[in-house]
Parts: C-alpha cells; structure tokens; sequence
C-alpha cells in the first residue's frame, strides 16, 4: 500500500508535462533574450563619422552605433566599408567592419 502512494500515476505525470510545457511557452514570452535581434551585415560607402558618440553613417542614410573599444583609424567620408551589424532595440550596434579595397 505505502508504495502505491509514493508512485506517481501517468494522470499526474501528464498534468505536470502540461504545466512544464505553459511555463517553459509563458517564459519565451515574457522574457524573450535577443529574441528579436537581427544580425546582418551592408555593403556601403561612409557619408559621416562621429568619434565623439560613436556612430557611423553610411551611404543609405542610417546610423551605426559602433561599441566603446571601437577603432575608427582609417574611418572618413568616402571610405567602401562592410559593415557587419545587429539590429538591436531600433539600433544598428556595429560587430564588425571591413573596409573595401
């Protein structure tokens, strides 16, 4: 009899799957980590740089925002980059670039 009642029934397991199954759905709802960033990456030519808040411009009209550790040497107006980029929050944030020989 005792170990009747510490066994669990298939009734009870397939609740607790059910229940698993909401909170795991409810979760990736309410917390979706990165869930909506794109990556992608451009090809342009740089219409304007800004050192000071870290931001690029390219030919298509749209800003980069480019990370702290940034490196801008050889960055100017002209340039043929590529830009590698995630869409992050309505923010272009640079991850990497090339220039273009």
């Amino acid at each position: 009899m005792v170990t009747r009642m510490l066994r669990k029934t298939p009734e009870g397991g397939s609740k607790m799957r059910i229940i698993f199954a909401l909170l795991l759905a409810a979760a990736g709802f309410l917390f979706p980590i990165n869930g909506f960033a794109e990556s992608a990456d451009i090809e342009g030519v740089i219409e304007g740089v800004d050192e000071d808040h870290l931001t690029l411009v390219l030919n298509d009209g749209k800003k980069y925002q480019a990370p702290e550790e940034f490196n801008f040497d050889g960055l100017k107006k002209g340039v043929k980059v590529v830009v590698f980029y995630t869409d992050t929050d309505g923010k272009r944030v640079i991850n990497d670039l090339q220039i273009v020989e």
